[in-house]
Protein backbone atom coordinates (compact mmCIF):
# COMPACT_ATOMS: atom_id res chain seq x y z
CA UNK A 1 0.00 0.00 0.00
CA UNK A 2 1.25 3.48 -0.81
CA UNK A 3 0.41 6.64 1.13
CA UNK A 4 1.15 10.07 -0.33
CA UNK A 5 1.35 13.29 1.71
CA UNK A 6 1.26 16.16 -0.80
CA UNK A 7 1.83 18.74 1.97
CA UNK A 8 5.30 17.30 2.64
CA UNK A 9 6.16 17.25 -1.08
CA UNK A 10 8.55 19.91 -2.37
CA UNK A 11 7.95 19.02 -6.03
CA UNK A 12 11.33 17.52 -6.91
CA UNK A 13 9.67 14.81 -9.11
CA UNK A 14 12.20 12.12 -8.10
CA UNK A 15 9.41 9.74 -7.08
CA UNK A 16 7.67 10.19 -10.43
CA UNK A 17 10.90 9.53 -12.32
CA UNK A 18 11.73 6.27 -10.53
CA UNK A 19 8.28 4.65 -10.45
CA UNK A 20 8.38 1.73 -12.90
CA UNK A 21 4.61 1.72 -13.42
CA UNK A 22 3.67 5.43 -13.60
CA UNK A 23 1.69 5.30 -10.38
CA UNK A 24 2.60 8.87 -9.41
CA UNK A 25 2.36 12.18 -11.24
CA UNK A 26 2.68 15.85 -10.41
CA UNK A 27 -0.51 17.82 -9.80
CA UNK A 28 -0.20 21.53 -9.01
CA UNK A 29 3.53 21.00 -8.31
CA UNK A 30 2.85 18.29 -5.73
CA UNK A 31 2.97 14.50 -5.96
CA UNK A 32 -0.35 12.77 -6.60
CA UNK A 33 -1.31 9.14 -6.99
CA UNK A 34 -2.87 8.60 -10.40
CA UNK A 35 -2.91 4.80 -10.75
CA UNK A 36 -2.78 3.05 -7.38
CA UNK A 37 -3.88 -0.24 -8.96
CA UNK A 38 -0.58 -0.38 -10.88
CA UNK A 39 1.58 -0.03 -7.75
CA UNK A 40 3.74 -3.10 -7.09
CA UNK A 41 4.94 -1.77 -3.73
CA UNK A 42 8.59 -1.87 -4.78
CA UNK A 43 9.43 1.13 -2.58
CA UNK A 44 11.47 3.05 -5.17
CA UNK A 45 9.37 6.17 -4.70
CA UNK A 46 9.81 6.16 -0.92
CA UNK A 47 13.55 5.52 -1.16
CA UNK A 48 13.95 8.51 -3.47
CA UNK A 49 11.67 10.90 -1.58
CA UNK A 50 13.94 12.99 0.63
CA UNK A 51 10.96 14.93 2.00
CA UNK A 52 9.15 11.97 3.59
CA UNK A 53 6.06 12.58 1.45
CA UNK A 54 5.64 8.93 0.49
CA UNK A 55 5.25 5.83 2.60
CA UNK A 56 5.11 2.33 1.13
CA UNK A 57 3.88 -0.56 3.21
CA UNK A 58 5.16 -3.59 1.41
CA UNK A 59 2.62 -6.29 0.81
CA UNK A 60 2.15 -8.77 -1.97
CA UNK A 61 2.45 -6.31 -4.86
CA UNK A 62 5.82 -7.49 -6.18
CA UNK A 63 4.88 -11.12 -5.70
CA UNK A 64 1.69 -10.71 -7.72
CA UNK A 65 3.65 -9.17 -10.59
CA UNK A 66 6.17 -12.01 -10.55
CA UNK A 67 3.43 -14.64 -10.61
CA UNK A 68 1.49 -12.86 -13.36
CA UNK A 69 4.60 -12.42 -15.50
CA UNK A 70 5.54 -16.08 -15.02
CA UNK A 71 2.08 -17.21 -16.16
CA UNK A 72 2.17 -14.90 -19.19
CA UNK A 73 5.70 -15.98 -20.10
CA UNK A 74 4.73 -19.66 -20.10
CA UNK A 75 1.62 -18.96 -22.12
CA UNK A 76 -0.13 -22.03 -20.74
CA UNK A 77 -2.44 -20.34 -18.27
CA UNK A 78 -0.14 -21.34 -15.42
CA UNK A 79 -0.48 -25.08 -15.88
CA UNK A 80 2.56 -27.29 -16.13
CA UNK A 81 2.03 -30.39 -18.22
CA UNK A 82 2.78 -33.65 -16.46
CA UNK A 83 4.80 -36.25 -18.32
CA UNK A 84 5.36 -39.85 -17.36
CA UNK A 85 8.70 -40.65 -15.78
CA UNK A 86 11.25 -42.10 -18.20
CA UNK A 87 9.63 -40.69 -21.33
Amino acid sequence: MITVNPRACTGCRDCVKVCPHAVLAMHHKKVAMVAEERCIECGACQLNCHDGAIEVTKGTGCLLVIIRDDILRRGDGGHTLATPTGV
